[in-house]
């Protein structure tokens, strides 16, 4: 579940010290107790009195008195032991969400596919097409013929909703093909197939083996359950130490519904820093931050708490990518760009204008176009993105550049 900073226990209460004024006063209560005891149950008048009765009378309340302030300072000194222990164990609770909360993946290979790219052209061509703001999102023939504003990936000629789904596949793992070739051949990968497709669950599955299979990759494979960065999330909870690597494949092709949509396909390579990989990181991707309500405070929390997991400030952020964003969330996402540098006003890519709704495949579409980014030299980056659910959840990711290796 994700790691929340919220639900942590208030500090103790802290007991009061012992006051001076009040005990000092008590002592003299006493002392003029002793006294009208002694004038009451004397048998002898006042002035034959001896002097011993008297510092009986004072030795008897003095030693009453310490033995009652003993008492209340061994209260006070239980009750600041405790409060130290729980102040104690409180921070070390503090100090183990964070360094829960700022684990982190490293990206070891991306690659997107989108409307915008080229036949031909390197990847490079897509990427200065998505940063300059270009759009592919246009009335055009759909998949299945119909007319539909929408952005596609190239469609041949008598093309089936499996003949895409299968080609989308075999694009994205023979991208990642070099970089798998250059694992040991015993290192599993976890995979994550996050399709959206008007193909059926089953038919999707069966899709993937065969790309996998007619695929040159030797590492063993088993698929995930889930979608979206809730897995992410989960892996860093759960898998943070694990040798496999986690392979994401994220595609959306042939969407029964396409006005409005993006057909695209991507893939990412991520693993653990203290994993089996030998593979230089590209970058790290640090957990990300779900907003916990469809409030403008709420997002604004996410984006600080998804900045503090990676330890950068507001002005660190050198891009902002804005992906699968409802027009309901709009006001609460301007309110969170008011409050971003004004530096980076005009480099958060909104790639939902430039390609259309992404589907499923939005979060991942956004980390593979910021890694490639990265590889062209930028900084700090950050992703706005929502999921199409009945909860439409909105996340807040930042990926940074993976320092230079030690010397």
């Amino acid at each position: 579940m994700p790691v929340s900073l919220d639900q942590l226990p208030p500090v103790a209460v802290r007991p009061g010290m012992p006051r001076l004024w009040l005990w000092s006063g008590l002592l003299m209560l006493f002392l003029l107790l002793g006294a009208a005891g002694v004038l009451v149950f004397a048998s002898q008048p006042l002035a034959e009195q001896s002097l011993r009765i008297w510092w009986l009378v004072a030795a008897g309340v003095l030693l009453g008195w310490c033995l009652l302030l003993a008492v209340r300072i061994l209260h006070y000194l239980g009750l600041r032991h405790a409060a130290d222990g729980w102040d104690q164990a409180r921070e070390e609770d503090y100090a183990g969400k964070i360094n829960q909360g700022r684990r982190f993946v490293q990206v070891l290979d991306a690659t997107l596919h989108t409307g915008l790219q080229v036949p031909g052209q390197s990847w490079v061509t897509q990427l200065e097409a998505l940063l300059s703001g270009l759009r592919a999102i246009r009335t055009q023939p759909a998949w299945a013929g119909d007319i539909a504003r929408h952005s596609r990936l190239p469609i041949e000629a008598g093309s089936t909703a499996e003949h895409r789904l299968l080609a989308a596949l075999n694009r994205v793992l023979a991208d990642l093909a070099e970089t798998l070739s250059q694992l040991p051949a015993d290192v599993p990968l976890a995979v994550l197939l996050d399709v959206d497709s008007s193909l059926p669950a089953s038919e999707i599955h069966r899709i993937w083996q065969e790309a996998w299979g007619s695929s040159a990759n030797r590492q063993p494979a088993t698929t995930l359950p889930g979608c979206g960065l809730g897995v992410l999330d989960h892996w860093l909870d759960q898998r943070s130490e694990d040798r496999s690597l986690l392979l994401v494949v994220s595609c959306q092709v042939a969407p029964s519904q396409p006005v409005g949509t993006a057909e695209v396909a991507v893939g990412l390579l991520l693993g653990n820093p203290l994993g089996a990989s030998t593979l230089p990181p590209i970058a790290r991707l640090h957990r990300p931050q779900q907003a916990c309500e469809q409030t403008s405070e709420a997002w604004c929390s996410a984006v600080d708490q998804s900045l503090n997991w990676a330890d950068k400030e507001r002005d660190a952020l050198d891009h902002g990518w804005r992906v699968g964003i409802d027009a309901g969330h709009e006001p609460a996402l301007g309110t969170v760009f008011m409050r971003l540098p004004a530096e980076l006003d005009g480099l958060v890519h909104n790639l939902d204008a430039m390609l259309g709704h992404p589907g499923r495949a939005a979060p991942w579409l956004a980390l593979a176009a910021a890694t490639q980014n990265i590889k062209q030299g930028a900084g700090v980056q950050i992703i706005f993105s929502g999921e199409r659910s009945a909860a439409s959840v909105l996340w807040s990711t930042v990926i940074v550049p993976s320092p230079a290796p030690a010397n």
